[in-house]
């Protein structure tokens, strides 16, 4: 479980995210909406302990994030919004990168690279390197590397922003297969992606929370499936 508490974030003046509350189990798809600045990568960035939130706190699994934060972190894949790689490295050798650098070796840091793989569905691109492929195949090996300790927890940004639509069906079955064993939030702002993929979506803007739903009940508040109509239902100024 993901526990967040009273979280807030500034910068300067400027509050990002604003008393946030909520409650994430195991088993559940969480879908984190909102427009861009809504403060939806900030919180992205202080539920994984990238980010130190001004106020309030994050536990997993009864795990404060930054009270505790090795035992916390080491249950989250985190695959940030443009997740950075080293583009001259191939595919097999930049996931036995990670896996080193999360402490694997020997015969355990083979098994965890190959299922990651497989799981991705990156075997006919092992062994080219990052900067040869395609977008959707570079966040597949975004997600590789987020799922390759077999975190309990997957946190992903945005993780079909700029794909095409048959690349954006392939990460969503991805992402569809690994919710049957993990807990995952996924951050878009984009309302179809919720009802692909999500079980529960949450909405913010300026940092607030306005919604927490189901995205069946979302999607009836907008005859033309657009998150912009959402937030007018809402707010009526939006």
């Amino acid at each position: 479980m993901i526990q967040v508490e009273n979280l807030r974030r500034q910068f300067g003046d400027f509050i990002a995210v604003d008393d946030l509350n909520f409650t994430v189990s195991p088993g559940e798809v969480l879908g984190f909406l909102g427009p861009n600045g809504a403060g939806k990568s900030t919180t992205m960035k202080m539920l994984t302990g990238f980010l130190r939130p001004t106020s309030g706190s994050v536990k997993v699994f009864g795990r404060d994030i930054w009270q505790d934060p090795m035992p916390a972190k080491s249950m989250i894949g985190y695959l940030p919004e443009g997740a950075p790689s080293y583009a001259e490295m191939s595919v097999a050798g930049f996931l036995e990168f990670i896996a080193e650098v999360r402490g694997f070796r020997g015969k355990e840091k083979a098994i965890a690279v190959e299922s990651s793989i497989e799981k991705a569905a990156l075997k006919d691109v092992r062994w080219q390197t990052i900067d040869t492929l395609s977008k959707g195949y570079r966040r597949r090996v975004g997600l590789a590397q987020a799922i390759l300790h077999d975190p309990r927890v997957l946190i992903l940004d945005e993780p079909t922003d700029g794909l095409d639509p048959n690349q954006k069906y392939h990460v969503r079955e991805m992402i569809r297969n690994l919710s049957q064993e993990k807990l995952v939030i996924v951050s878009t702002h984009i309302l179809e992606e919720v009802s692909a993929v999500c079980t529960r979506a949450m909405i913010i803007a300026r940092g607030k929370l306005l919604v927490d739903d189901t995205p069946s009940n979302l999607s009836a508040r907008s005859e033309s499936g657009k998150l912009d109509d959402v937030f007018r239902s809402i707010t009526g100024d939006m």
